[in-house]
Protein backbone atom coordinates (compact mmCIF):
# COMPACT_ATOMS: atom_id res chain seq x y z
CA UNK A 1 0.00 0.00 0.00
CA UNK A 2 3.27 2.25 0.49
CA UNK A 3 4.14 1.90 -2.55
CA UNK A 4 1.31 2.62 -4.24
CA UNK A 5 1.01 5.96 -2.82
CA UNK A 6 4.34 6.84 -4.42
CA UNK A 7 3.50 6.08 -7.56
CA UNK A 8 0.13 8.12 -7.16
CA UNK A 9 2.59 11.14 -5.59
CA UNK A 10 4.79 10.77 -9.05
CA UNK A 11 1.87 10.49 -11.22
CA UNK A 12 0.28 13.42 -9.59
CA UNK A 13 3.62 15.72 -9.82
CA UNK A 14 4.23 14.47 -13.33
CA UNK A 15 0.91 15.96 -14.66
CA UNK A 16 0.65 18.93 -12.28
CA UNK A 17 4.16 20.03 -14.29
CA UNK A 18 2.56 19.23 -17.56
CA UNK A 19 -0.24 20.71 -16.73
CA UNK A 20 1.34 24.18 -15.98
CA UNK A 21 3.57 23.52 -19.40
CA UNK A 22 0.31 23.72 -21.45
CA UNK A 23 -0.77 26.43 -19.32
CA UNK A 24 2.31 28.47 -19.78
CA UNK A 25 2.50 27.77 -23.43
CA UNK A 26 -1.00 28.36 -24.26
CA UNK A 27 -0.82 31.53 -21.76
CA UNK A 28 2.52 32.43 -23.84
CA UNK A 29 0.79 31.70 -27.39
CA UNK A 30 -2.73 33.58 -26.18
CA UNK A 31 -0.60 37.28 -25.39
CA UNK A 32 1.46 36.24 -28.86
CA UNK A 33 -1.84 36.23 -30.94
CA UNK A 34 -3.03 39.32 -28.94
CA UNK A 35 -0.24 41.27 -29.99
CA UNK A 36 -0.27 40.13 -33.32
CA UNK A 37 -3.49 41.22 -33.96
CA UNK A 38 -3.77 44.38 -31.70
CA UNK A 39 -3.43 47.43 -34.06
CA UNK A 40 -0.41 49.02 -34.49
CA UNK A 41 -0.43 52.86 -34.78
CA UNK A 42 1.64 55.01 -37.35
CA UNK A 43 2.58 58.90 -38.16
CA UNK A 44 0.88 60.41 -41.42
CA UNK A 45 0.05 63.52 -42.62
CA UNK A 46 -3.54 64.47 -42.70
CA UNK A 47 -3.59 66.33 -46.41
CA UNK A 48 -6.54 68.21 -45.70
CA UNK A 49 -4.76 70.15 -42.16
CA UNK A 50 -1.23 69.99 -43.80
CA UNK A 51 -0.16 73.64 -44.31
CA UNK A 52 2.82 73.03 -47.08
CA UNK A 53 5.46 74.48 -44.76
CA UNK A 54 8.78 72.47 -45.62
CA UNK A 55 9.00 71.55 -42.19
CA UNK A 56 8.35 67.65 -43.50
CA UNK A 57 11.47 68.01 -45.04
CA UNK A 58 13.72 69.63 -42.81
CA UNK A 59 12.59 68.00 -39.17
CA UNK A 60 12.09 64.16 -40.29
CA UNK A 61 15.00 62.75 -38.17
CA UNK A 62 16.15 60.63 -41.28
CA UNK A 63 17.65 62.44 -44.80
CA UNK A 64 15.89 62.57 -46.76
CA UNK A 65 12.69 62.52 -45.39
CA UNK A 66 10.26 59.84 -44.88
CA UNK A 67 7.72 62.41 -46.39
CA UNK A 68 7.10 62.30 -49.93
CA UNK A 69 4.62 63.98 -52.26
CA UNK A 70 2.12 61.62 -53.26
CA UNK A 71 -0.27 61.36 -56.39
CA UNK A 72 -4.38 61.19 -56.43
CA UNK A 73 -4.90 61.03 -59.98
CA UNK A 74 -8.37 60.79 -59.94
CA UNK A 75 -8.27 64.56 -58.71
CA UNK A 76 -5.84 65.18 -61.48
CA UNK A 77 -6.74 67.75 -64.41
CA UNK A 78 -3.67 66.72 -66.42
CA UNK A 79 -3.43 70.18 -67.43
CA UNK A 80 -0.48 71.40 -69.87
CA UNK A 81 0.16 73.93 -67.11
CA UNK A 82 0.18 72.47 -63.79
CA UNK A 83 0.64 75.13 -60.76
CA UNK A 84 2.38 71.84 -58.89
CA UNK A 85 4.92 71.32 -61.87
CA UNK A 86 6.03 74.86 -63.41
CA UNK A 87 7.08 78.02 -61.27
CA UNK A 88 3.95 80.01 -61.13
CA UNK A 89 4.42 83.33 -63.37
CA UNK A 90 6.42 81.36 -65.89
CA UNK A 91 6.08 81.88 -69.83
CA UNK A 92 7.65 78.65 -70.64
CA UNK A 93 6.11 75.30 -70.51
CA UNK A 94 9.28 73.25 -70.84
CA UNK A 95 10.79 70.46 -68.61
CA UNK A 96 13.66 72.45 -68.23
CA UNK A 97 15.12 72.93 -64.60
CA UNK A 98 14.72 76.18 -64.55
CA UNK A 99 10.99 76.05 -64.81
CA UNK A 100 10.36 73.51 -62.65
CA UNK A 101 9.02 74.29 -59.20
CA UNK A 102 10.32 71.41 -57.53
CA UNK A 103 13.93 71.85 -56.66
CA UNK A 104 15.02 68.09 -57.27
CA UNK A 105 12.84 67.22 -60.32
CA UNK A 106 11.07 64.54 -58.41
CA UNK A 107 7.74 65.54 -60.82
CA UNK A 108 8.39 63.30 -64.05
CA UNK A 109 6.19 65.07 -67.10
CA UNK A 110 4.94 62.71 -69.40
CA UNK A 111 2.61 63.68 -72.68
CA UNK A 112 -0.43 62.06 -72.77
CA UNK A 113 -2.20 63.84 -75.86
CA UNK A 114 -2.61 67.51 -76.45
CA UNK A 115 -3.21 69.23 -73.62
CA UNK A 116 -3.10 66.87 -71.02
CA UNK A 117 0.23 65.28 -69.02
CA UNK A 118 0.79 62.89 -66.65
CA UNK A 119 2.53 63.73 -63.02
CA UNK A 120 4.86 61.01 -61.67
CA UNK A 121 6.43 61.25 -58.74
CA UNK A 122 10.17 60.12 -58.44
CA UNK A 123 9.84 58.79 -54.64
CA UNK A 124 13.99 58.73 -54.79
CA UNK A 125 13.96 62.24 -55.13
CA UNK A 126 11.59 63.71 -53.34
CA UNK A 127 12.58 65.59 -50.41
CA UNK A 128 9.10 66.08 -49.10
CA UNK A 129 9.76 69.78 -49.21
CA UNK A 130 5.49 70.79 -50.73
CA UNK A 131 6.09 73.41 -53.03
CA UNK A 132 4.75 71.18 -55.47
CA UNK A 133 1.54 70.07 -53.02
CA UNK A 134 1.34 74.16 -52.46
CA UNK A 135 1.37 75.09 -56.32
CA UNK A 136 -0.83 72.47 -57.09
CA UNK A 137 -3.52 73.55 -54.55
CA UNK A 138 -3.05 77.26 -55.00
CA UNK A 139 -3.92 76.66 -58.62
CA UNK A 140 -5.50 73.48 -59.49
CA UNK A 141 -7.33 70.83 -57.10
CA UNK A 142 -4.87 69.69 -54.91
CA UNK A 143 -4.24 66.24 -56.65
CA UNK A 144 -0.38 66.61 -55.21
CA UNK A 145 0.20 66.27 -51.01
CA UNK A 146 2.15 65.12 -48.71
CA UNK A 147 2.53 61.40 -47.30
CA UNK A 148 4.51 59.58 -44.51
CA UNK A 149 6.04 56.78 -46.22
CA UNK A 150 5.90 53.56 -44.05
CA UNK A 151 8.36 51.63 -45.74
CA UNK A 152 10.92 54.28 -45.08
CA UNK A 153 9.73 55.79 -41.58
CA UNK A 154 11.08 54.49 -38.44
CA UNK A 155 8.09 55.50 -36.71
CA UNK A 156 9.30 57.43 -33.81
CA UNK A 157 7.52 57.28 -30.24
CA UNK A 158 7.33 61.71 -30.32
CA UNK A 159 8.04 62.19 -34.41
CA UNK A 160 10.26 65.27 -35.04
CA UNK A 161 7.73 66.18 -37.84
CA UNK A 162 4.55 66.35 -35.78
CA UNK A 163 6.62 68.80 -32.99
CA UNK A 164 7.24 70.69 -35.61
CA UNK A 165 4.08 70.47 -37.96
CA UNK A 166 2.41 74.72 -37.18
CA UNK A 167 -1.01 72.58 -38.40
CA UNK A 168 -1.07 70.14 -36.10
CA UNK A 169 -1.50 67.87 -39.82
CA UNK A 170 1.00 64.74 -38.55
CA UNK A 171 -1.00 62.37 -36.83
CA UNK A 172 -1.07 58.64 -35.88
CA UNK A 173 -3.78 56.30 -37.71
CA UNK A 174 -3.83 52.67 -37.81
CA UNK A 175 -1.54 50.85 -39.32
CA UNK A 176 -4.03 48.49 -41.12
CA UNK A 177 -5.33 52.38 -42.72
CA UNK A 178 -2.24 54.07 -43.18
CA UNK A 179 -2.86 56.46 -45.80
CA UNK A 180 -4.91 59.44 -45.91
CA UNK A 181 -6.10 60.04 -49.46
CA UNK A 182 -7.22 63.02 -50.87
CA UNK A 183 -10.65 62.58 -52.89
CA UNK A 184 -11.26 59.09 -50.88
CA UNK A 185 -8.80 56.97 -53.09
CA UNK A 186 -5.07 55.34 -52.10
CA UNK A 187 -1.85 55.88 -53.76
CA UNK A 188 -2.73 53.17 -56.49
CA UNK A 189 -5.96 54.44 -57.45
CA UNK A 190 -7.88 52.27 -55.48
CA UNK A 191 -11.07 53.62 -53.60
CA UNK A 192 -11.08 53.80 -49.94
Amino acid sequence: MERKKTKNRREFIRSSVRFGMVLVLGGAGGLAFRNASKDQWVWQVDPFKCSWCGRCATNCVLNPSAVKCVHAYQLCGYCDLCGGYLIPGHSARTTAAENQLCPTSAIERKFVEEPYYEYKINEDLCIGCAKCAEGCSAFGNGSLHLQVMHHLCVNCNECAIARACPSDAIVRVKQSDPYLMKGGFTGDGEET
